[in-house]
């Protein structure tokens, strides 16, 4: 930037293509008799506060001291909102691009940045994924100032540190990492600044999920979560104070945390919105569905390819007739059967979903059953898997076990019992060998084995005084 008003208002206009982009407003004004011009982007604007500013604006004489400086009219002129200076062209362009307002002065060597800009919002509602019984009943949203400022609210300490970086060369989207000072992992810290920093991209066309492939480089084939995912403040809050760290993304509704283990994905705020034994009831109860999600299914297919296995009391819980299609041939239609109805669910205006509901619930499955394609036996199982699937809070972890899952479907159909032992073994190794992104095994306190903390993830801990 330069003292020469033309020049930095040429250089800005032709880097903003102010006549290519109707949005886009340079708007000339005289202050104190000086030339000067306004360029912001139209409906980022807080109207109010610009046409006050503007009064206080217009009412300064041709001798007021504030023209001294850049610096004395920032400390004179402008009373009303977060203001800086910037000598920088490229960062001007950025800033005018990220909803600041810039205003060029005559005999100015920078241009001054008004930060009176608001964003098209939603109201902060409870997340349909997260709702709990008890507690707070609001929800990120996509503007991620007030995002910070929901868990600003809720932890008080000038150690919370809210940390901004950009990513992306293009989009230049915002990203803040929050933590504790003293209670985040320094050595975490350092390798998450590493990564944002080296982060060669244009831009994160995918939100959270091109930052997270950006900062955990995993094989394709491991699905399980790197990062927990949560629309709450209140549990990001509690992640900040147990010493994680939060990712907070423009344009996204949810932040992530990590480090993440399995039992970190698990967990859910119900669980310590209740009393102790409540908590900790509802939190193994997540565990035993999540096992029986992964194995219902194969151990019921090896069953029925070994009736014998079963004592007379049990039989009940095999095919009363033979089956039509091969039951492993069921099971396996059904799990992408109930994937399908998933997305025509998402894709159906609410309006419909009630009656879409009802055509897959009892029409295609009453029929099913009796057009002999599929057993009762099979339906029941495959709903209770699908009903399973929205007991935990991660629908990453979900699917990772519906892979899982499928992968011991297909071994046990063809190695029968050593199938299922073989495919049980593979997915503890899976486990094991998964890493999260300070390098600690997935499965940790477990392995490596931490009493101690253990008892803490598995058992809801009561609250303890300082």
């Amino acid at each position: 930037m330069t003292r020469n008003f033309a020049q930095n208002d040429r250089d800005l206009s032709s880097a903003l293509h102010l006549d290519e982009s109707f949005d886009l407003i340079r708007r000339p004004v005289q202050v104190g008799g000086r030339d000067a011009a306004f360029y912001l982007i139209d409906g980022f604007i807080k109207d109010e506060l610009f046409e006050k500013l503007l009064e206080f604006f217009y009412s300064l004489a041709a001798n007021d001291p504030a023209f001294q400086s850049p610096e004395a009219f920032l400390a004179r002129a402008v009373p009303y909102c977060e203001a800086a200076l910037e000598t920088d062209g490229q960062n001007v362009l950025t800033a005018v691009l990220s909803g600041q307002t810039c205003l060029l002065v005559d005999g100015f060597n920078a241009a001054i940045l008004l930060d009176i800009r608001t964003y098209p919002q939603r109201d902060t509602a409870e997340p349909e994924k997260d709702k709990v019984l008890r507690g707070s009943h609001d929800g990120f949203v996509e503007t991620m100032v007030l995002n910070c400022a929901l868990i600003r609210r809720r932890i008080r300490s000038p150690q919370l540190r809210m940390e901004y970086h950009s990513v992306g060369t293009l989009s230049k989207t915002d990203v803040t990492l929050c933590y504790l000072d003293g209670a985040a992992d320094p050595k975490l810290l350092a390798k998450l600044r590493a990564r944002l920093e080296d982060a060669n991209v244009g831009a994160l066309t995918m939100n959270q999920e091109s930052l997270s492939e950006i900062l955990f480089r995993h094989k394709w084939f491991n699905p399980f979560p790197k990062f927990k995912y949560t629309e709450r403040p209140d549990a990001a809050a509690a992640q900040i104070l147990e010493g994680d760290v939060v990712i907070l993304v423009d344009n996204a509704p949810a932040c992530m945390t990590l480090p993440t283990t399995i039992f970190d994905v698990l967990e859910e705020a119900n669980d310590f919105y209740f009393p102790p034994l409540t908590g900790a009831y509802l939190r193994l109860t997540r565990y035993f569905v999540l096992l029986l999600m992964l194995l219902l299914t194969p151990v019921w297919l090896l069953l029925t390819e070994n009736p014998a296995w079963l004592p007379e009391s049990l039989a009940f819980l095999l095919p009363s007739e033979p089956p039509a299609v091969p039951i492993f041939w069921q099971l396996l239609i059904l799990e992408i059967g109930i994937d399908g109805l998933k997305l025509a669910t998402l894709s159906t205006p609410s309006m419909l979903t009630t009656s879409l509901s009802l055509i897959a619930g009892i029409v295609v499955g009453d029929f099913a059953v009796q057009s002999g394609w599929f057993s009762s036996e099979t339906m029941l199982y495959m709903a209770l898997v699908a009903l399973g699937g929205y007991n935990q809070p991660s629908w990453e972890l979900g699917y990772a076990m519906k892979f899982m899952r499928l992968g011991l479907l297909v071994l046990t159909a063809a190695f029968g019992l050593w199938g299922l032992i073989g495919g049980l073994a593979a997915i503890l190794v899976i486990l094991i060998s998964n890493k999260t992104f300070d390098g600690q095994c997935y499965l940790y306190p477990l392995i490596p084995f931490n009493w101690r903390l253990l008892k803490k993830k598995l058992f809801r801990p009561s609250i303890r005084r300082q």
